[in-house]
């Protein structure tokens, strides 16, 4: 295989640095086929543990669905708003979580323990490595989506038990990730959770250990290498 060209690293960073959580900012334009044939490719293509491959994608456009589902997001809100700080309850309660009735397409994918078999390489010691593998294609979807000015939104304040009634979903399988897609009027320049001073954006520094838990002190090499960092992609520190 070829070597990337720097303006395809530039196009992959690019796509990484400026993927958003979208909520808020869907319109009406329909996903195309061809497109949304593209990105799930992509996200079919992320590795897997013992290559067991181990997802599923659900498609849904159905208004009756997405409404069933939407009434599990504002169930789980309203429970899940008793563990806020009282100080932080209105705010939370007042920020827009997700765009399940606004997207064109809301994509649940699975994760299937059972997929060829019991045994899969890698993931005796660490069982948790299955979903760790339906994670990565949720990555790979994202990234993909991005770059096809498609906004992608996580809903996680959810049921499982209510996805997999209202999806049909067997016994056995496990949903892991409830995407909302669709096309925006924008990306915003920063998450929104940020923008709305939820939680700060960490540094690299903050959460880069040296050879042992808790090691900090980085040589002057790395010094540069986060001022390089922050030079060459200013837009992933707006």
């Amino acid at each position: 295989m070829s070597e990337f060209s720097d303006q395809e690293k530039s196009g992959l960073y690019k796509a990484i640095y400026t993927r958003r959580d979208v909520r808020s900012h869907f319109n009406t334009k329909p996903i195309d086929d061809e497109a949304l044939a593209r990105i799930l490719s992509a996200a079919h293509h992320a590795p897997s543990v013992g290559f067991s491959q181990p997802w599923n994608f659900v498609l849904i456009r159905d208004s009756a669905t997405k409404e069933q589902v939407k009434k599990s997001f504002e169930e789980e809100r309203l429970r899940s708003s008793k563990q806020v700080e009282e100080e932080k309850k209105d705010k939370y309660m007042s920020l827009k979580l997700e765009g399940i009735s606004e997207s064109d397409v809301n994509i649940c994918i699975t994760y299937d323990p059972t997929r060829f078999g019991p045994f899969v390489i890698g993931r005796s010691s660490i069982p948790e490595t299955g979903i760790y593998s339906v994670c990565c294609a949720v990555q790979n979807l994202w990234l993909a989506a991005r770059s096809e000015e498609i906004g992608v939104g996580w809903v996680s304040i959810l049921s499982n038990e209510a996805l997999k009634k209202v999806l049909g979903l067997p016994e056995h399988i496990i949903p892991v990730a409830y995407l909302c897609l669709g096309h925006v009027s924008e990306f915003a320049e920063r998450p929104d959770l940020e923008t709305a001073k939820w939680l700060p954006r960490l540094e690299l520094k903050d959460v880069v250990y040296f050879e042992k838990w808790g090691q900090t002190k980085p040589n002057p090499i790395w010094e540069q290498i986060y001022e390089l960092v922050r030079a060459n992609f200013d837009y992933a520190f707006k």
